[in-house]
């Protein structure tokens, strides 16, 4: 850990420079890495689907969207961090948002460049310095983005990757140096880490994991519903926490819903993630396959039925087919945990009331969508009935950079992106002068 510290030393007195650096300059910075990232989309996407198998064409997405983050904080970073005058007592009151210091950051395998870019974009406009430890199976996507803002020209050490085992967290929280600390991962890991930053008075950002309802109404345009929520099921191999993964439809559509929905995911094509035609790569680890598939057959076992796949396939590597569960319910593994990967569980319910109730029946609350001809009858769900961070109508749920990301209950606490994300990490300080 000796080294350890002295890239934390380093990290510090590249923001005790890079804090006095105007908004403009800091966003030439950021808009050179925007366009580093375009140019070696490709060669960045292959590095992903090596290194944790997302399809090529969808690691291509993910770096466009990177870029697309560098640009807004970029463009708006010193908007969203201008001063606020507050009238008061003084003869002039203010607030004002300064940055922290270093922020470590702890970043999971499955975006293995967007989950760090939407932090660090945000993080660095605001004036801070940042410290990855990203997750250990993708350590070529770690190196790859520090050697991204050392060429856009950001000062030596002012993002720093780490590798090291998470073993060694701790005592990195527990370091003067670091001043906060965000983390994208499991239930266990958010509480961990909240545990250690707590007993150092350490400010947290957690995004944690997500078990996202999509509710289907009588009145939705169901072949559209269908594309979406296959969309949202299968993205990244299901292996996001976004990803829907509850499909509470009403009665009266449960049997066409089930027909469209298995129809769409036997058309989806596993295989290699290098190659164009593939939709749905392999799981990032055995272990995870091995997870999933235990969850797929206790919740049969439990009176589930499988509508399709649900078995492992014969062949080279951590695939798992395209799977559909009905008939789920309360008690089940696919109706209460989290399932990471390709694997959709439909819950049938009575009516809008009870569709309501099973969604927000969840440990979780990092994303819902609900769908409905009817605009007005879906926002009002999505806006007042919905317990969730991220609620969508007719859509799948995504993040964006202009809006604020993050969950409630057991998905987390804190934003990330948007003006609400940039002043995580900040001090609000109130400044009056009479």
């Amino acid at each position: 850990m000796i080294a350890v510290a002295g890239f934390l030393q380093q990290a510090h007195d590249a923001f005790s420079q890079w804090r006095r650096t105007t908004f403009g300059e800091r966003a030439v910075k950021m808009n050179l890495t925007a366009n580093l990232l375009r140019r070696s989309r490709d060669d960045f996407a292959k590095l992903i689907a090596q290194e944790m198998g997302k399809p090529i064409a969808q690691g291509r997405a993910e770096i466009e969207k990177c870029a697309l983050g560098c640009d807004h904080f970029a463009k708006n970073a010193e908007k969203y961090l201008a001063r606020e005058v507050i009238p008061g007592d003084a003869t002039r009151s203010f607030v004002t948002f300064e940055p922290l210091g270093t922020v470590l950051a702890i970043m999971p395998w499955n975006f293995p460049f967007w989950q760090v870019f939407r932090c660090a974009a945000p993080t660095l406009m605001a004036g801070n310095s940042v410290i990855l430890k990203h997750a250990s199976n993708v350590p070529g996507c770690a190196m790859a983005m520090e050697q991204i803002f050392r060429e856009a020209g950001f000062p030596e050490g002012l993002f720093r990757t780490l590798l090291i085992e998470s073993k060694h967290v701790e005592a990195l929280i527990a370091n003067s140096l670091v001043k906060a600390v965000t983390l994208t991962g499991s239930v266990s890991a958010g509480q961990a880490i909240a545990a250690h930053a707590g007993a150092h008075l350490k400010k947290t950002v957690l995004e944690l994991g997500g078990s996202d309802p999509y509710v289907v109404l009588e009145d939705c345009d169901l072949e559209k519903t269908v594309e979406t929520c296959a969309q949202s099921r299968l993205l990244n191999g299901g292996q996001s926490c976004i990803a829907a993964k509850r499909f509470i439809v009403v009665e009266p559509l449960r049997k066409k819903f089930e027909d469209l929905f298995v129809a769409r995911m036997e058309a989806q094509i596993l295989g290699d993630p290098l190659e164009e035609k593939t939709t749905v790569g392999p799981l990032a680890r055995r272990d995870l396959r091995d997870e999933l598939h235990a969850q797929v057959v206790k919740s049969v076992a439990q009176g589930a039925k499988l509508l399709t796949g649900g078995k492992i396939p014969e062949r080279k590597g951590w695939y798992y087919p395209p799977t559909v569960l009905t008939n789920v319910r309360k008690g089940m593994p696919a109706y209460h945990e989290e399932t990471f990967g390709p694997v959709a569980a439909i819950l049938t319910v009575r009516d809008e009331p009870e569709a309501i109730q099973v969604a927000n029946d969840s440990s979780f609350g990092l994303g819902a969508a609900v769908f409905t001809r009817d605009l007005e009858r879906g926002e009002r769900i999505a806006a007042t009935e919905l317990e969730a961070g991220n609620c969508f109508v007719n859509d799948l749920v995504r993040s964006d950079p202009r809006l604020p990301f993050g969950g409630i209950k057991d998905s987390g606490y804190g934003r990330e992106l948007s003006s609400f994300g940039i002043r995580e990490f900040v001090n609000i300080k109130s400044v009056c002068v009479k």
